[in-house]
C-alpha cells in the first residue's frame, strides 16, 4: 500500500510537469519503475497504459481551456502514432542499452537549446493560437518523437515540445495543450504495441493503476496552469527539465564514476536554478518596463480612464 500511494504521488506530480510544460510523465515515471526493478520494456508499457487515461483527462481540460489547435494535433499526432508503434514493436524485440545513451544525448541537446534560447536571448513570443507549420517539420517531428517516445519510455514532449516551442512561432500553451492532446494517439499506439509483442507478462495492474489515479488528479490543474505562466519562464523551465532527466540517463548509460556523475548532476541543477531565477527577474524588470494604455471603464456612470499594463504577461 505504501508503495502504490508513492506511486500515486509521482503519477500526480509527472502529470503536473507533464501538462504545464508539455513533457515529463514518461521520464519520471519509467526511472521510479525502473528503481522498483521493472525491466525497461515493461516499464515503458507499464507507462504508456498508465497514460492512455492521463491523456484523455489532460485533452479535455486543455480543449475546455482554448488551448488545443486540432490541426496541430492530427499532423504531428498521426505521424507520431506511426513512430510509436514502431518502437514499441522494435523495443519488444530488442535490449534498449544501446540505444539508451544515443537518445538522451539528443534529448540534452534539445534541452540545453531550449534553455539557452530563453535564458539568454528569448525568441519572440508567439501569440498565435493557430500553428503556421506545416507536413514537412510536423510528419519527421511526430514519427521521431514517436518514436523515442516508446522505444525511451518518454520523450514525445522533449522532442516536440522544445522544438516547437522554440520556433517562437506559435503561443506556448498551444503547443502544450496540442502536444499533450495529441500524446493520446502516440500512446495508444505504443500500448497496441507492446501488448502485441508481450502481452500483458509482467506488467503490474497495480502500479499503473496508482500511476493512473494520481495522473487523473493532476490533468485539470496542469492545463490551468500552463495558461498562467510566463512564455520565457516556461521555456527555461522545460529546457532545465530535459537537461536533468537527460542527464541522469546519459550518465547511467556510459558508466560515469558516482562520484562525477553526482557533480554533473548538481551542476546541472544548480545551473537550471539559476536560469529559472534570472528568468523571473526578467520577466518582472519587462513587466515595469512595459508601456501602459489608458483603457475608459464608467464608475457609477461617469468615464474614467483607467492604466492596464500592456504585456504584463499572461491572465
Amino acid at each position: 500500500m505504501r508503495k502504490l500511494i508513492i506511486f500515486a504521488l509521482v503519477g500526480f506530480g509527472a502529470q503536473l510537469v507533464d501538462g504545464a510544460m508539455g513533457m515529463g510523465y514518461g521520464v519520471t515515471s519509467t526511472s521510479l519503475l525502473l528503481l522498483a526493478g521493472l525491466t525497461p520494456v515493461v516499464a515503458s508499457a507499464s507507462v504508456h497504459l498508465a497514460e492512455l487515461g492521463t491523456n484523455i483527462a489532460s485533452a479535455l481540460t486543455h480543449w475546455k481551456l482554448g488551448n488545443v489547435d486540432w490541426r496541430l494535433v492530427a499532423r504531428l499526432g498521426v505521424p507520431g502514432a506511426v513512430g510509436a508503434f514502431a518502437g514499441a514493436t522494435f523495443l519488444s524485440m530488442l535490449s534498449t542499452e544501446a540505444s539508451a545513451p544515443v537518445m538522451a544525448a539528443i534529448l540534452l541537446a534539445l534541452g540545453a537549446y531550449i534553455l539557452i534560447r530563453f535564458a539568454v536571448r528569448p525568441p519572440r513570443v508567439a501569440d498565435a493560437r493557430v500553428s503556421p507549420h506545416g507536413k514537412k517539420l510536423l510528419a519527421p517531428l511526430g514519427l521521431f518523437g514517436g518514436f523515442v517516445d516508446a522505444t525511451g519510455g518518454g520523450g514525445w514532449g522533449p522532442v516536440t515540445t522544445t522544438t516547437l516551442v522554440s520556433a517562437g512561432k506559435t503561443s506556448p500553451r498551444t503547443v502544450v495543450g496540442s502536444v499533450d492532446t495529441s500524446e493520446f494517439l502516440v500512446t495508444a499506439s505504443a500500448s497496441l504495441g507492446f501488448l502485441i509483442g508481450l502481452g500483458t507478462a509482467g506488467i503490474n495492474f497495480a502500479f499503473v493503476g496508482a500511476l493512473l489515479v494520481g495522473g487523473l488528479l493532476a490533468a485539470p490543474l496542469a492545463a490551468w496552469l500552463v495558461s498562467r505562466l510566463p512564455a520565457t519562464i516556461l521555456g527555461v523551465a522545460v529546457g532545465g527539465l530535459v537537461i536533468v532527466t537527460s542527464l541522469r540517463t546519459l550518465t547511467k548509460s556510459v558508466e560515469v564514476v558516482a562520484a562525477n556523475a553526482g557533480t554533473l548532476r548538481t551542476v546541472a541543477l544548480v545551473a537550471w536554478a539559476a536560469a529559472v531565477v534570472w528568468a523571473v527577474i526578467r520577466h518582472r524588470r519587462d513587466r515595469r518596463a512595459a508601456p501602459t494604455t489608458l483603457n475608459v471603464r464608467r464608475v457609477d456612470g461617469i468615464p474614467t480612464t483607467v492604466p492596464d499594463a500592456v504585456g504584463a504577461g499572461e491572465r
